[in-house]
C-alpha cells in the first residue's frame, strides 16, 4: 500500500514542525507562523550528490583558489578580495534598496572580462530585465537571462550553456517538484537552496542568491538558509538615503565586519571610494550635540558624525530615541553621566543620531555620543577639528580599543589636527605629525578638558 501524504505545521520563521496548528510557534514564540504543508512520500526520487571519500587532513591540497575580479572594489573588499569559485553568496535587503540592481552590474562586470554569466529571475519577465538593463547600461553579449520558478527546470535549461556564475532572484520564488507546499515557504527554500548548494560544490560554478528580508528586517524563510550558504551580505539604509552601505554578516572566505558604501544613481549603484568625506561633506557648523567619531568596519576606518539633542522633556516619560545606534547603549551612558558626572538627565529628550544613515555597533563610538550628549545639554559646540574615539565604561573610565593608528590615520587624512582616546590608546599608539593626541581616562577628564 502506498503511503499516504503526511500534513504537518510548519513555522514559517525557524522551521519548528507541529502536527497541530498553534497560535504561537513553542520554538521562537512568533505569533501566527505556524503554515499547514502537505509533505509528499516519494521513497526514492530524491536526488543524491557524489561526495568524495575519506582523506587524509595533511594530504589535502593547501593551493589557494584564484578569486574572480568582479571589477566593483567595494564589492570585493566585502567578499574577501573577490568571488571563490563554488560559493553561494546570499544577498538580503528591503524591497528596492538595489539587491537586484547590484547583482546585475556585478554580472555584467564579469560577463565584460569573457564569463559567461546566467541571470534567473522568477519575479520579472525577460522584456522587464531588458528594460532595467538598458537604464543600467548592461549590454554584454556573455550575460543571459531566463525566466522560471522550476529549479529542476533551471537544470535541464541551463546545462546545454554551461554558466560559469549564476544569480537566482530571488530563492522564495522558486520551489521544487518533490514537495506541494508553495514557494517561499519553510521546506522549498530550505530544498531548492539545498540543491544550488549541491550544484555549485559539484560545478564549481558562484551562485548569487536574492533573498526577501521580514519585516524585522530578517531575510524571510527559515535560518538553515543562512546556514547553508558560505556569504550573507544585508544593504542597510533607509529609502530615503541615497548612501546604501552592503554589510558583510558571514563570510568563509574573509571578514564578517567589511562593508561596502554604494551611491543610488539612475544609472544604478555607484561605488564611494571615501565614504568618510561623504559622511562629514554636510556637517552643520558651531551647533552644539556634534562630534565626530573614528570607527573601524572590518579593514577600513570612517569617519562619521555623532548628533544629539537633549532638551527638557514636555511629558511625564522622557524619550530615548536612537537612530543608527544600539539604544540600550544610550540609556547606560545617560546613567553614567549621572552617577559618574553628577549630570542629571533623567528629565531630558535625548535623541541620538549617526548622519548618513550608516550605523555603527561597536562600543568606540561611546566617547562621541557621551560628548554629543553633554555639548547638547549645555548648549555649547564642540571643536570643528576634533575626533573621538574610546568605550566608556560603567565606573566612568574611557577604556581603550582595537587599532587606535589606523583611525588617528583616517582623521589625519580628512584635515583633523586633534584626537581626544583613551590613555592606553595613547601609549601604545605611534605619534602622528598631523594630529595632535589627547588621552583622557575618565568622563571626569572627558569634561574638564572640553568644557572647562
Amino acid at each position: 500500500m502506498p503511503k499516504k501524504d503526511k500534513t504537518v505545521f510548519i513555522c514559517q520563521d525557524c522551521g519548528h514542525e507541529t502536527v497541530k496548528w498553534m497560535g504561537r510557534c513553542p520554538e521562537c514564540n512568533q505569533w501566527n507562523s505556524m503554515v499547514e504543508e502537505t509533505l509528499r512520500s516519494q521513497k526514492g526520487e530524491r536526488p543524491t550528490s557524489p561526495g568524495m571519500g575519506p582523506e587524509k587532513i595533511s594530504a589535502v591540497s593547501l593551493e589557494p583558489q584564484k578569486r574572480l575580479k568582479t571589477g566593483i572594489a567595494e564589492f570585493d573588499r566585502i567578499l574577501g578580495g573577490g568571488i571563490v569559485p563554488g560559493s553561494m553568496v546570499l544577498v538580503g535587503g528591503d524591497p528596492g534598496i538595489g539587491k537586484s540592481t547590484i547583482i546585475l552590474q556585478v554580472l555584467d562586470k564579469l560577463a565584460q572580462s569573457g564569463h559567461r554569466c546566467l541571470y534567473l529571475s522568477g519575479e520579472e519577465s525577460a522584456q522587464q530585465i531588458r528594460m532595467r538593463g538598458d537604464r543600467l547600461h548592461v549590454h554584454s553579449d556573455l550575460l543571459y537571462v531566463m525566466t522560471g520558478t522550476c529549479i529542476e527546470d533551471f537544470f535541464d535549461r541551463a546545462a546545454p550553456l554551461k554558466p560559469q556564475i549564476v544569480a537566482v532572484d530571488s530563492i522564495q520564488t522558486f520551489y521544487t517538484a518533490m514537495l506541494s507546499s508553495a514557494p517561499g515557504s519553510v521546506g522549498q527554500v530550505r530544498e531548492v537552496a539545498s540543491r544550488l548548494m549541491a550544484y555549485a560544490k559539484e560545478t564549481g560554478v558562484p551562485v548569487f542568491l536574492v533573498g526577501h528580508v521580514t519585516k524585522d528586517g530578517a531575510i524571510a524563510g527559515p535560518k538553515v538558509l543562512e546556514h547553508l550558504v558560505d556569504t550573507v551580505l544585508y544593504f542597510e539604509g533607509e529609502r530615503g538615503h541615497i548612501y546604501k552601505v552592503l554589510r558583510s554578516v558571514k563570510n568563509r572566505f574573509g571578514s564578517t565586519n567589511e562593508i561596502g558604501v554604494f551611491e543610488m544613481k539612475d544609472s544604478g549603484l555607484e561605488e564611494v571610494g571615501n565614504p568618510s568625506r561623504i559622511f562629514l561633506e554636510e556637517r552643520p557648523e558651531n551647533v552644539s550635540g556634534s562630534a565626530v567619531i573614528s570607527c573601524v568596519e572590518g579593514t577600513r576606518p570612517l569617519l562619521v558624525e555623532i548628533q544629539a539633542l537633549v532638551s527638557p522633556s514636555p511629558f511625564g516619560m522622557p524619550r530615548r530615541t536612537a537612530v543608527g545606534v544600539d539604544h540600550n547603549r544610550i540609556s547606560l551612558l545617560v546613567a553614567v553621566l549621572g552617577k559618574r558626572l553628577g549630570m542629571e538627565l533623567g528629565d531630558q529628550d535625548i535623541f541620538v543620531n549617526v548622519a548618513g544613515g550608516l550605523r555603527v555597533d561597536e562600543p568606540a563610538a561611546d566617547l562621541g555620543i557621551v560628548s554629543a550628549m553633554i555639548s547638547s545639554f549645555l548648549n555649547r559646540p564642540l571643536e570643528r577639528n576634533l575626533a573621538m574615539f574610546g568605550e566608556v565604561g560603567l565606573a566612568g573610565e574611557i577604556r581603550g580599543v582595537s587599532q587606535p593608528d589606523i583611525r588617528i590615520a583616517e582623521a589625519g587624512k580628512l584635515g583633523f589636527n586633534r584626537c581626544l582616546l583613551s590613555h592606553s590608546n595613547l601609549k601604545g599608539s605611534s605619534r602622528s605629525k598631523e594630529v595632535q593626541l589627547h588621552g583622557v581616562g575618565s568622563v571626569q577628564e572627558l569634561f574638564e578638558l572640553l568644557f572647562q
